[in-house]
């Protein structure tokens, strides 16, 4: 027998959602990338507001070494799910540890969300829920035979 014969067929949901994840978690990178550029780049730091400059001025390495962690993390762990690869799953959970530790600075050591307001928060919270939800989704795939 051919190994497709014995495999469960991968429901067209699976793509959309592993799809759609990849798509979020490039724009983390993208995010990523940006601020990494603005703090470099001190003209354009100049130009922020002053609370914002004092923010992105006093994040510590290790919380952006843990955004870096998170988004790249992520943006793998989901290409490793449309490669219906079985180390999505712990990729993805790497990704979510980067993700809660990044978190802790935010909502705990930073004035974040004084910062940026009601939507910082709408967002850091969005971004927990999906990497819990990623990986769900990359134990369930795994459950269902759909990645190896």
């Amino acid at each position: 027998m051919s190994e497709e014969s014995t495999s469960p067929k991968i429901p067209t949901w699976f793509w959309v959602v592993a799809g759609i994840a990849l798509v979020w978690n490039l724009l983390g990178v993208f995010s990523y990338i940006g601020q990494m550029m603005l703090m470099s780049n001190p003209e354009v730091m100049a130009e922020l507001p002053a609370d914002q400059q004092a923010l992105y001025e006093n994040t510590p390495a290790w919380a952006t070494g843990a955004f870096a962690v998170a988004v790249w993390g992520g943006a793998i762990g989901c290409l490793l799910l449309l490669l219906k690869k079985k180390a999505a799953k712990i990729v993805l959970i790497v990704s979510l540890a980067g993700v809660l530790v990044q978190m802790v600075h935010s909502f705990f050591m930073s004035n974040n969300f004084e910062v940026f307001g009601p939507g910082g928060m709408v967002m850091t919270v969005m971004i927990i829920v999906v990497a819990i939800g990623l990986v769900w989704f990359a134990d369930k795939s795994i459950k269902e035979g759909w990645i190896n």
